[in-house]
């Protein structure tokens, strides 16, 4: 067991640096180094970063806070939200609800009179590749009943042709799920097989007047709690001896589409990684639909193929490895912020 205390590193920076308990690696450029972290701490704070958490095989390795940020301290993860509904999405899939690839018009059935709503499956809500416009205007807190709204989106693709991001999709599922149980409440079940397992408490639903969850944005984690979210996925499902999805369903939400094979069911993916073309993800959802070209793009060249993202705007992160067994948190206010850099430094890629 080697230690490391703030004397021993920079001392520009207030951070918390934990102690570090180093196995013998197989490959020692596969440990994340202490000194890598402090470079890509200093390069967020800069960025108006408030925290970051970097764990490598259970055990955390760096923690840091900054500008306002601590560790008590919860943040808005944004659309790191939609990442916890689909982990319910897969649950519910266990539990014999569903399949991925049932149509939507099974159970809502205003929708088996209309010649492509009709076609749409659970897995196109998932992936946000069933054509229905995105309509951000979801998230206002003035609509009385999002559900109702999101069933009542056009299409504005034909399922499967494109990729179109907003908060209508996960609405939509919110609403299927709803029907399926019945006389159970939505949130009731997010948490008896998805939140509770993972010890999280008081999250912010943006429920509507009829009580609706909102499932594209809201939740506000901190650091440390966003991580178990990580954890779990690093588990293949299970989150300290829980079994909350089982592994084989957790593969499909890695798994991405033809219209946008950087995007899986809910995750982000880096599976273009090292010869995809590097772009900011971000940025990229800020553009319109019709212009935006996903194929062989990856978050960062230098990281591997297998990382999975949870992403949320203002560059709030969630980098999950399972090659390294190692997840990265990141939480920030809203400035520019580049995934690829940072990723770099925190792996030892960038001198």
């Amino acid at each position: 067991m080697l230690q490391f205390s703030v004397s021993s590193c920079s001392s520009w920076l207030n951070y918390r640096l934990v102690t570090l308990l180093i196995a013998v690696p197989t490959i020692a450029s596969a440990e994340i180094q202490p000194s890598d972290c402090v470079r890509a701490a200093k390069y967020s704070e800069g960025k108006r970063g408030v925290s970051m958490l970097v764990m490598q095989n259970g055990h955390t390795i760096f923690e840091h806070y900054a500008n306002g940020g601590s560790a008590r301290g919860r943040w808005p993860i944004f659309s790191g939200t939609k990442n916890f509904w689909g982990i319910a999405a897969l649950a519910a899939v266990r539990d014999g609800l569903f399949k991925l690839d049932d149509p939507v018009s099974d159970t809502i059935t205003e929708w088996k009179s209309d010649s492509r709503k009709s076609q749409i499956t659970i897995r196109q809500l998932l992936n946000q590749t069933d054509g229905i416009e995105g309509a951000s205007r979801l998230q206002r807190a003035s609509i009385r009943d999002r559900n109702a709204m999101g069933i009542r989106l056009p299409t504005i693709a034909g399922p499967g042709s494109a990729f179109i991001y907003g908060p209508s999709h996960l609405q939509i599922f919110s609403e299927l799920l709803r029907r399926k149980l019945k006389s159970r409440g939505t949130i009731a079940y997010f948490e008896g097989h998805v939140s509770n397992g993972l010890g999280l408490r008081r999250l912010n639903y943006k429920k509507d007047a009829r009580g609706n969850p909102l499932p594209a944005t809201g939740f506000e984690l901190t650091a440390r709690e966003w991580a178990r979210f990580g954890e779990l996925v690093l588990g293949r499902g299970n989150y300290h001896g829980r079994q909350i999805v089982p592994a084989d369903l957790l593969r499909e939400a890695f798994a991405g589409s033809q219209s946008n094979p950087s995007y899986g069911l809910t995750f982000w993916l880096n599976q273009g990684a090292p010869t995809g073309r590097e772009i900011d993800m971000e940025r990229m959802l800020d553009l319109p639909w019709q212009n935006v070209q996903w194929t062989d793009v990856c978050i960062c060249k230098d990281a591997p193929a297998d990382m999975v993202v949870a992403l949320g705007s203002g560059y709030q992160r969630l980098f999950i490895i399972p090659s390294l067994h190692a997840l990265i948190v990141r939480q920030g206010s809203n400035a520019k912020f580049s995934d690829a850099h940072f990723l770099r430094v925190v792996l030892g890629k960038s001198s």
